[in-house]
């Protein structure tokens, strides 16, 4: 069956499924630990949920999508396709564009500090997570500055 004959979901569902499935990657990656098939679950649930995002999303959810992308590569320990996400968030950010908040732009510097932990590559995540840190004072939300502190933390740099 070809793609074309399918019925595509509308909008309001397909945009249900990115969050699910976004949630879903937070509900894996909080697992103690994981079987083989959690972890290709995690891949493709990510992956699922980007897709999502670029048919139905602002720019900041296809950032943010390519954010999580990047962190499940990242935990799964694959570097090339963390960073390669990892710098699609941060182009994403930068460029700017509809949703895009300010605290996605040190989020997105997180995500690349952790893909480069993966990559073995210490000085350009200690670079990567300073910069982060600084790009940090111009989040206005105490809350939404407190996720990326914590995920910074968390890198140990």
């Amino acid at each position: 069956m070809s793609l074309a004959a399918t019925e595509p979901l509308d909008p309001a569902t397909q945009r249900q499924v990115a969050v699910d499935l976004f949630d879903h990657c937070w509900t894996l990656l909080r697992l103690p630990a994981r079987t083989l098939d959690q972890d290709d679950e995690l891949l493709h649930a990510a992956h699922a949920s980007r897709h999502h995002w670029g048919v139905v999303g602002t720019v900041a959810n296809r950032a943010r999508g390519e954010w999580m992308c990047s962190r499940v590569y990242a935990e799964l320990g694959r570097p090339e396709p963390a960073l390669y996400h990892a710098y699609r968030a941060l182009a994403l950010v930068e460029a700017g564009g509809e949703g895009i908040a300010d605290w996605d732009h040190p989020a997105a510097l997180e995500a690349l500090a952790r893909a480069h932990l993966a990559a073995g590559d210490a000085a350009s995540a200690a670079a990567t997570a300073a910069a982060a840190r600084s790009a940090l004072a111009g989040v206005s939300d105490a809350d939404d500055r407190a996720v990326v502190e914590q995920d910074l933390a968390a890198l140990g740099l």
